[in-house]
């Protein structure tokens, strides 16, 4: 073979570039065509599961009708709010004995109770004795509830007997002996056009002539307290029953979510926190000012329920939960965004939201002017949640809960 001829038959060898885009180029037409019909399939089946849902969403109609209002920008937690753990310094009591003790009162070294299963119960040492049940069996449901009843606030009066107020039955005066309850006040009827669905609170004064009471709500019952708070609505009302004459009376009406009540010393007056609204009110109810009302502290850092004396001269105030600042505060921003609200309890119902409230215990001590002198905290709740009410006696704070499995005591000498 000649030269001429091997050069014939040589074969150029040129390098190969290969980069991403000859892949690509090559197999263009498929790949554009099977991503099409994937994107079309997801976008196909997610229309057909969400279609449904968007239309039972439009269909289903709100349980709640919210009302716009506003609250202040909360205070800043420094100064006498400044968190601390100081409330985990409490001891729990009774733990997985009894369950929801709201409101705590003492009769001596005996303490008493009303829990969730209905009952009043007395507490001596370790033991637990149960004095009465307002409502009948069964219980433990939430559509139990109304007939079991639920007893909330609960006070001494001057004869030694327990005064009671349970949400749905009404007030009691219960013998802590014998355990004879009489009834005072029928839950449910009609007062002024407006029924007794949400008995609270009770504050007795000292010659027991007269019991006042709050009614939270006449739309909403106690099992519906979270729809009553993100409704906002004004329908709670402060009433006064007279021992003597059995004559029932609306003190102050239009308030949202009316708690705790506390008679002042001169018991021409009450204080009545307004929970909703994160502040107390006082409400006139004898003297020269009777049928006012004013504030006697605005723009809490938390949201307020019983009030309760402090063997200092002013107030315990229990909060189970906070708005903090710095930080967000849920109720805050839905208080002007009604139709967040309507949305969000169309998907969920009361018990799974509240696993979703951050759970944050403050109890604070307020004196005259609704100045702050101190406060006990629990971030998180570790050791003390829910807290519903502070009780005071013989140094130790006795913390009550609407939920929780135990009471708290806290010894003040620790903190």
């Amino acid at each position: 073979m000649n030269e001429t001829e091997g050069l014939r038959f040589r074969r150029v060898h040129r390098p190969q570039v290969i980069t991403d885009e000859l892949p690509e180029h090559r197999y263009k037409g498929s790949g554009t065509y099977s991503g099409k019909v994937f994107q079309v399939t997801l976008l196909s089946l997610g229309g057909f599961l969400l279609l449904p849902l968007l239309i039972v969403i439009l269909i289903l109609e709100s349980p709640i009708h919210p009302e716009v209002f506003s609250l202040k920008e909360p205070p800043l937690m420094k100064g006498c709010w400044e968190p601390n753990l100081k409330l985990r310094e409490a001891q729990r009591l009774f733990e997985d004995q009894i369950v929801g003790p709201e409101s705590i009162a003492n009769i001596g070294d005996v303490l008493f109770a009303g829990t969730a299963d209905g009952k009043i119960v007395k507490l001596i040492g370790r033991r637990i004795h149960t004095v009465a049940r307002l409502g009948k069996l069964p219980c433990g449901s939430r559509e139990e509830e109304s007939t079991c009843g639920r007893p909330l606030g609960i006070r001494v009066g001057p004869n030694g007997t327990l005064f009671v107020a349970d949400a749905y039955l009404g007030l009691f005066e219960v013998n802590p002996t014998t355990g004879d309850a009489t009834r005072l006040v029928s839950g449910g009827q009609v007062v002024a056009g407006r029924k007794l669905s949400f008995i609270n609170d009770l504050a007795v004064t000292q010659d027991g002539k007269k019991v006042y009471f709050t009614d939270s709500s006449s739309r909403w019952q106690r099992r519906d307290y979270l729809h009553l708070i993100m409704e906002a609505t004004a329908d709670g009302r402060v009433m006064e029953y007279d021992t003597e004459t059995r004559e029932l009376t609306v003190v102050m009406e239009n308030l949202r979510f009316p708690n705790g009540i506390q008679l002042l010393p001169d018991e021409e007056s009450v204080l009545v926190a307004e929970t909703t609204m994160a502040r107390i009110r006082r409400v006139h109810v004898a003297g020269l000012n009777k049928g006012g009302m004013d504030t006697f502290i605005d723009n809490l850092p938390g949201f307020p329920d019983n009030i309760r004396p402090s063997s200092s001269g002013g107030y315990w105030v229990a909060m189970s939960a906070v708005r903090p600042n710095p930080g967000f505060s849920m109720l805050d921003f839905l208080s002007q965004r009604p139709w967040i609200k309507k949305f969000i309890f169309k998907l969920f119902s009361q018990e799974v939201l509240m696993k979703f409230v951050p759970r944050y215990s403050l109890v604070a001590e307020l004196h005259d002017g609704g100045i702050c002198t101190r406060s006990f905290h629990d971030p998180n709740g570790l050791v003390a949640a829910y807290v519903s009410e502070v009780h005071e006696y013989d140094g130790n704070l006795y913390l009550g809960s609407f939920r929780s499995p135990y009471i708290a005591k806290l010894d003040l000498r620790k903190v």
